[in-house]
C-alpha cells in the first residue's frame, strides 16, 4: 500500500515574524504540539538549518503512551517554506503565506500505513488547530 498525500491548513490571526518564531522554536513547540488536551510534548529540539533535525516527544499525560517523532530538514526558507523528511522517509512541506496581516499555514504530509488516511488527517490538523490557537493567544 503506497503513502497518500495529506494537505491541512489554518489562517493565523498573526505576522509572518511571530508565527514563524512560535513553529519553530522548542519553548513554543512544546505549547501547542498535540491533538488533544490528554496529550503534551513534553520536550523538543529544532536545529534550524539544512541538514539539521527536528525532535519532538510526544507522549499522553498519564505516560499510558509515548513516541518520538524527528526528520531532518532539507529546505529552510525563514518566514516561508519547511521541507523535512522524517525518520520514516516519509515528506513533509510546509508554507508560510501572508494574507494581509494574517498568514495561511498550509501543510503537506505523507501517511504512514497502521493509522487511516483520515485519523492522520484529524490529528495533524488538530496540532495545527492548537497552533493557531497560541500563536494568536500568546
Amino acid at each position: 500500500m503506497g503513502t497518500t498525500t495529506i494537505r491541512i491548513e489554518a489562517l493565523v490571526d498573526a505576522p509572518p515574524e511571530k508565527t514563524w518564531d512560535c513553529w519553530t522554536s522548542p519553548d513554543h513547540i512544546t505549547k501547542w504540539n498535540a491533538a488533544s488536551d490528554d496529550w503534551h510534548t513534553p520536550r523538543a529540539t529544532n536545529d534550524l538549518r539544512v541538514g539539521g533535525s527536528l525532535s519532538f516527544r510526544m507522549e499522553a499525560r498519564d505516560k499510558s503512551a509515548g513516541f518520538d517523532f524527528g526528520g531532518t530538514y532539507t529546505l529552510v526558507s525563514p518566514r516561508e517554506r519547511l521541507h523535512f523528511i522524517l525518520a520514516d522517509g516519509r515528506h513533509v512541506d510546509v508554507r508560510f503565506l501572508p494574507e494581509g496581516n494574517k498568514v495561511r499555514v498550509v501543510e503537506e504530509f505523507e501517511t504512514e500505513t497502521t493509522n487511516s488516511a483520515e485519523l492522520q488527517r484529524k490529528g495533524w490538523q488538530a496540532i495545527l488547530d492548537n497552533f493557531k490557537r497560541h500563536v494568536e493567544e500568546s
